[in-house]
């Protein structure tokens, strides 16, 4: 939890802002270099989303754990949450899991995440204040072969509130090629954080992507968080007006 008090109406969320792993799991079978690249986490996406928490004094709610160890945006034991092959790598520890060691991760590493993001909602929006909802990722610059021309993408579903007006600010910048539900869409059905907390709550909400070479840094990540503040604090401000 960064920045619980910040008085913006726009809750911010990293889904993937760690490459940890509890000791419990070791190192799930596979090398450091590997959990340290993209299907351990998203590269630049903690970075980048604490800039923007101080910059628009929006609290930020960051997950704790590798993606490999239970994905937060996916349905506990669905499509993707415990994968035992990531981008052609194979995860040794997470193969043939039973339901039983997948309810264990989830207590210990994803429900807490997501009671978080609840409880931080239910304070935010107490005597009916409106406010936003924003996850931040990053994507790889290129996969299966295909290189993604997209510096930046807007992910949503059927709310336009918040997205329509984002990807016009962004748009705005002639040197960005901004994607809209590219390289991703929320309209997929293992999407799980958009839809288990934003959807039932009426609240205006999409993801934003940074391609990761773009921010393969901390400092870099910090300038892309700097980038993209004013452009979410403006269609924050005119999904609530």
């Amino acid at each position: 939890m960064f920045n619980e008090n910040g008085k913006a109406p726009l809750l911010l969320l990293c889904d993937h802002a760690s490459k940890a792993v509890p000791k419990a799991l070791g190192d799930l079978g596979i090398a450091a270099e590997e959990l340290s690249r993209h299907i351990g986490w998203d590269i630049g996406g903690l970075d980048a989303a604490i800039e923007l928490s101080k910059i628009l004094d929006a609290p930020l709610v960051a997950s704790g754990y590798s993606r490999l160890v239970i994905d937060c945006n996916r349905w506990p034991g669905g499509e993707g949450s415990t994968p035992e092959i990531s981008d052609k790598v194979p995860i040794p520890t997470n193969k043939g899991l039973t339901r039983e060691q997948v309810d264990a991760r989830a207590h210990a590493c994803f429900w807490p995440y997501h009671q978080e993001v609840d409880r931080q909602l239910d304070r935010m929006t107490a005597a009916g204040r409106a406010v936003c909802l924003l996850v931040m990722h990053s994507f790889t610059p290129e996969m299966n072969g295909f290189k993604r021309p997209w510096h930046v993408g807007v992910l949503w579903n059927d709310d336009p509130r918040l997205p329509d007006p984002l990807l016009a600010e962004l748009r705005k910048d002639a040197s960005l090629v901004v994607g809209d539900n590219e390289p991703y869409s929320a309209r997929a059905s293992y999407e799980y954080t958009l839809t288990a907390h934003a959807k039932p709550r009426a609240l205006p909400h999409c993801s934003l992507e940074v391609r990761q070479d773009l921010m393969g840094t901390p400092d870099d990540a910090r300038v892309w968080g700097r980038r993209l503040a004013a452009p979410i604090r403006a269609a924050v401000a005119m999904a609530l007006g």
